[in-house]
C-alpha cells in the first residue's frame, strides 16, 4: 500500500479528534470507512496506531512518534500551497485553556503575539483533556490549574494567587477591619467555582448561616467580577483574575481571619523536545513575560 496525502490527513484527523466515528463524520464517510483505512495504514507500517475503546480511539506511543513527522509533512505541503496562491505560510499554534482562565490568559496571549509571525488557535477544555491533548501533541500549550506531573509533558508555574474575598469599593464591609466567616455568612454571597476547595469553602459558610438562605457559585471569574461590582455580592475568587479592579481599588480584598488560605497555581503544560519549534517558542516565551507581569502585579499588592 502505497501512503496519500489523505492517509496522513487522515491519521492526524483522527488523533486529534479521538474517534473514529467523528472523523468518518467530519468526511462524510461511514465509521467503518475509516477503521478500514486505518487498519490498511497500520499493516503497512506494521504498527498498531490506535487503541480502540468504547468512546473513541487513543494514539498509542508509535503512533504520537510518527504524528510529529505527519504533521511536518502536511505543514510543509500546506506551506508551500500557500506560497505558490501568494498566501503567508505562517505556522499555526494551538493553545488551550479551562473556560475558568479563558479571560485570563487568552486576551493577553493574543494581544502579545499580534505582530508575530505565528497564527493562534484558542481552545477550552477540562484540565486533564487538556494535558492528554498537549501530550498526544494536538496542542502545542496548555494553561492548567494545579496539575500533577505527566511523563513526556513539562509543567512550568506561571504565577500562584491567593483566592480572597471581595467587594466594590462602595459596599458595607469594603472599610471593615479583619472579620470572622460568621459575620459575613448571612450576606449575599457568590464563591467562584474555582476548584475542589470551593466545595470546603461553601460547606464553611453554611454551618454559620443562621437562615436557610440560597448560596450561589459561579463560573468564570468575570461573573464574580460582576456580582461584586453591580449586585453588591461578596465574591471569593483569585485575585489574579481581578488585577486591574484591585489595583485601581474598584474591588477591596475582605480580611477574613479563620478561613484556610487557599490558592490557584497557573501552570503551563508543553512538550519538551530538540527539535526546534519556532511556533512554540514564541508561544512560551509570551506566556513567561505575561507570568512575570502576573507575580509583579501580586506582589505589588502584597501577595508574594
Amino acid at each position: 500500500m502505497s501512503l496519500m496525502i489523505s492517509d496522513l490527513e487522515l491519521l492526524a484527523d483522527v488523533a486529534e479528534r479521538g474517534s473514529f466515528s467523528q472523523a468518518a463524520a467530519a468526511r462524510g464517510w461511514s465509521q467503518p470507512q475509516v477503521s478500514q483505512r486505518i487498519a490498511q495504514l497500520e499493516a503497512a507500517l506494521g504498527t498498531q496506531l490506535f487503541q480502540r475503546h468504547r468512546r473513541g480511539a487513543v494514539a498509542t506511543p508509535a503512533c504520537l512518534t510518527y504524528l510529529e513527522s505527519v504533521r511536518r509533512a502536511l505543514a510543509e505541503l500546506d506551506g508551500g500551497r500557500r506560497a505558490i496562491q501568494g498566501a503567508p505560510a505562517l505556522p499555526e499554534a494551538r493553545v488551550g485553556c479551562p473556560p475558568s482562565l479563558a479571560s485570563l490568559v487568552f486576551s493577553p496571549l493574543v494581544a502579545a503575539l499580534a505582530e508575530a509571525p505565528v497564527e493562534l488557535f484558542c481552545h477550552t477544555d477540562h484540565s486533564p483533556e487538556l494535558m492528554e491533548r498537549v501530550l498526544s501533541g494536538r496542542l502545542k500549550l496548555a494553561f492548567v490549574l494545579n496539575r500533577p506531573t505527566i511523563t513526556g509533558i513539562q509543567l512550568e508555574a506561571l504565577a500562584r494567587s491567593p483566592i480572597v474575598a471581595l467587594v466594590a469599593a462602595d459596599h458595607p464591609l469594603a472599610q471593615a477591619g479583619p472579620l470572622e466567616l460568621a459575620q459575613i455568612a448571612d450576606a449575599r454571597i457568590s464563591p467562584q467555582w474555582w476548584g475542589s476547595d470551593a466545595e470546603e469553602l461553601v460547606r464553611l459558610i453554611r454551618q454559620h448561616r443562621r437562615a436557610p438562605l440560597p448560596l450561589h457559585s459561579n463560573q468564570p471569574a468575570t461573573t464574580a467580577r460582576e456580582l461584586a461590582l453591580e449586585h453588591g455580592f461578596i465574591v471569593f475568587m483569585p485575585a489574579i483574575a481581578v488585577l486591574a479592579e484591585l489595583a485601581a481599588g474598584t474591588l477591596v480584598p475582605l480580611a477574613i481571619a479563620d478561613l484556610p488560605q487557599w490558592h490557584w497555581e497557573v501552570m503551563m503544560a508543553y512538550r519538551g523536545g530538540k527539535r526546534p519549534d519556532a511556533a512554540r517558542e514564541q508561544v512560551l516565551g509570551a506566556a513567561r513575560r505575561i507570568g512575570q507581569r502576573w507575580r509583579d502585579a501580586l506582589a505589588g499588592l502584597g501577595w508574594e
